[in-house]
Order: C-alpha cells, then structure tokens, then sequence
C-alpha cells in the first residue's frame, strides 16, 4: 500500500488563492495505492506495472497483473467533479495541495503474511485491508518519500 497521512481533514481551504492549508489542522491517511494478495515470489514491481497514469472516471479494481487492486482514495476525493467522478484503483500518484504549510510524506508499506489471500473482493479501501492484515502480518517494510508542490517549502 501507498499512503499519504498529511491529507487535510478538512478540504475548505485546499489549492485556494489566498488562503493556506494551516499546518495544525488534524490530518487523515489518503491511500494512492492498495494493491493485496500479491503472490510471494514477486520480488520487484517494476515501474509503471500497475497504473501508468491517472485516468479520468479511474482505473478498474479486482484482479490486475499482480494481485487484486483495492479502491484509492481519489474514487472519494473527485466524486464531486462531474469529469473525474469514477472508482479509482491502481495507482494514482501524489498531489498534494499547492498552498498547505507541511510538507507531505508519502509510505509505500510491504507486507507479509501468514496467509496467500487476504479474501477481500469488490470495492475494498485501505481500512479493509489494514483490518483484514491484523494478525497476520510476519514483517514489513516502509520507504517513505516527501514531496509538496508548495513554492514556500521548497
């Protein structure tokens, strides 16, 4: 999974001329990418294999090349626009606001498990599959990446 925990909770203020994202709002994970059952010799994904772009309406969930794609946080995040509502799954890359005060983080987590399926299907989100994965997890893994689009913080 790929997630963003520095996700306003409040989105009133986001990409707003003239107003910041305050750096003290309480913040939420936003998932980009949940991807399970992957089987346990993959050792690399490589790039692109998942997603290679956002695509307006989003991508298919279920079965892709790899595993069982779940539903990305975008599906709830651009319901209200008219051209992008869709479900979103795959990957779907980082964007954060361009006017909020923090830089955000961005976790890739990799998982093992004592189980080869964690027996989710349909429309799973990124709570299902960390509810599914208690107690089977036998180690992990995070690479964490930083990245604003905010002039300020750069």
């Amino acid at each position: 999974m790929m997630f963003d925990p520095d996700v306003p909770s409040v989105a009133d203020d986001v990409n707003q001329e003239g107003k910041t994202v305050a750096k003290d709002l309480p913040r939420v994970d936003f998932f980009h990418w949940l991807l399970v059952d992957v089987p346990a010799g993959i050792s690399r994904i490589p790039e692109g294999e998942d997603s290679d772009g956002v695509i307006p309406k989003g991508k298919e969930f279920g079965p892709g090349p790899i595993g069982i794609r779940g539903v990305n946080s975008y599906t709830q995040f651009l319901a209200g626009n008219p051209d992008m509502a869709g479900t979103y799954a795959g990957y779907d890359g980082p964007c954060p606001p361009w006017n909020d005060e923090i830089i955000h983080h961005y976790h890739f987590e990799v998982h093992a498990l004592d189980v080869e399926s964690l027996g989710l299907a349909g429309e799973f989100d990124g709570n299902a599959v960390r509810e599914a994965m208690a107690g089977h997890v036998l180690a992990s893994a995070r690479v964490t990446g930083t990245y604003t689009l905010n002039p300020a913080l750069r």
